[in-house]
């Protein structure tokens, strides 16, 4: 997919873009992996900034399909796993090699970032990850407070009654 698309997919032109683009290219190759039309590939992110979209465009990882796991860590990470080879691959954008005077510009910045050289902004590690499960599909269940349909996975037993978290909250 090219950077032109997933750039219409998101919305906007920044470098938070740029960075998820360069990241995923970079785990991609180091895995020798074509995107994931089911959950060949599983993406873990570290943040859920702008470059997640760039993400989920080249790697075929969403939430929706399971294989998309988020960690709120803050950093700008991804651990890609494929579950054909059984390899990981963690990628860390580092951008040392951004030069301090494009840190202002933000078109200039981005543009840097998608064309420099991969050392000058990312580090990539083969690590060793524990195979995610794979997607379950759930049963969904009325909430005895609200009556809105509820994976069953969420329903908190509240004295004796089945409520989604919302009315589960507002029970205490």
């Amino acid at each position: 997919m090219e950077y032109q698309e997933i750039l219409r997919f998101h919305g906007h032109a920044c470098p938070g873009l740029a960075i998820g683009y360069r990241m995923s290219l970079a785990a991609m190759d180091a895995l020798d992996a074509v995107r994931s039309s089911d959950e060949e590939i599983v993406a873990i992110t570290e943040n859920d900034a702008c470059g997640v979209d760039a993400l989920q465009c080249l790697t075929g990882c969403t939430f929706g399909k399971g294989n998309l796991i988020f960690h709120d860590y803050g950093k700008q990470v991804y651990t890609l796993y494929s579950r054909t080879t059984l390899r990981g691959v963690r990628v860390l954008f580092h951008g040392k090699g951004i030069p301090p005077e494009l840190r202002g510009d933000r078109n200039a910045r981005a543009e840097f970032i998608l064309n420099a050289p991969a050392e000058a902004l990312l580090s990539v590690t083969e690590v060793v990850v524990e195979e995610p499960e794979r997607a379950q599909k759930r049963a969904s269940i009325s909430c005895a407070g609200c009556g809105e349909e509820v994976m069953e996975t969420r329903l908190v037993d509240v004295e004796g009654r089945s409520l989604c978290i919302p009315c589960a909250e507002r029970q205490k």
